[in-house]
């Protein structure tokens, strides 16, 4: 796929109950879900605002595998091999891979320095992946933002930097609670913000968020189903607002889309 290294290009929830998992997003994220129709990805559930644009997709951990259940981001980046080498000389760490996905591409489960995990994703032609934007629009469904809670910012910065060519592009002081700092990238692309797991009390770990049609509505919605809020609705600049829930698992997801439901800021 072409794509700037380091793009969000998919979005992979493992949890203990995929089934459920979907029933509980398409009602939140207004997401369709349907299995994957490659037999060796094995019930593998694809998710998106349609099914020709997937954003995410859902499974149980495989048989053996560690029982994590959490979101795992997926980086573009041109070539996994070479990248699973450069993340390890940077003292991160291969977790699984590389290996190829049937009919998807090749990827690689690694490691920041940190600790804090996340996929690495070249695919097999030359498609663009709509799982991430940025300009809103038509992004009902897909993701908006992702986020990085890490006990080191300033080498999160330096790592990503070296792998991806990130760089700190400005910062919004937090108080107590330290700076939280935007990822500059390639070009224009703006994916999202550092910030400290250590001064926000926030687990290390990527978060990510989803565009919804009304912030106030999937929260709602999202409680009447058995998720936990978290955080907000906050203002964000732009005139959206943010928000992070757990699903029934304890899984977090954010949240960003407008008020619409005649609810006071």
């Amino acid at each position: 796929m072409t794509q700037v290294e380091g793009t969000p290009v998919w979005f992979e929830l493992t949890t203990p109950d995929p089934q459920g998992a979907a029933d509980f997003l398409a009602a939140v994220a207004g997401w369709q879900v349907a299995p994957s129709p490659v037999a060796e990805h094995g019930g593998y559930l694809l998710a998106g605002p349609d099914l020709a644009n997937g954003v995410a997709g859902l499974m149980a951990p495989p048989p053996g595998a560690p029982q994590a259940h959490r979101w795992t981001l997926n980086l573009a980046t041109a070539d996994v091999d070479r990248a699973v080498e450069r993340v390890v000389s940077l003292g991160g760490s291969c977790r699984f891979g590389p290996m190829d996905i049937p009919h998807v591409g090749r990827f690689a489960l690694v490691a920041d320095p940190q600790g804090i995990a996340f996929n690495l994703l070249s695919g097999p032609g030359a498609d663009t992946s709509r799982a991430f934007a940025q300009a809103r629009g038509d992004t009902i469904g897909r993701g908006v933002w992702i986020e990085l809670a890490t006990p080191d910012p300033d080498g999160a910065f330096a790592f990503y930097g070296a792998l991806f060519g990130w760089e700190k592009a400005g910062a919004m002081p937090m108080g107590e609670m330290g700076d939280y700092a935007f990822i500059g990238g390639a070009g224009d692309v703006r994916p999202g913000a550092v910030m400290s797991s250590t001064a926000t009390g926030a687990p290390p770990r990527w978060n990510w968020y989803v565009h919804v049609a009304d912030i106030d509505a999937a929260v709602a919605t999202a409680t009447a189903r058995g998720g936990t809020l978290i955080q907000g609705p906050d203002p964000i600049p732009g005139g959206d607002y943010s928000a992070n829930i757990l699903d029934p698992h304890g899984i977090q997801l954010g949240l960003v889309g407008a008020r619409r439901s005649g609810v006071a800021a």
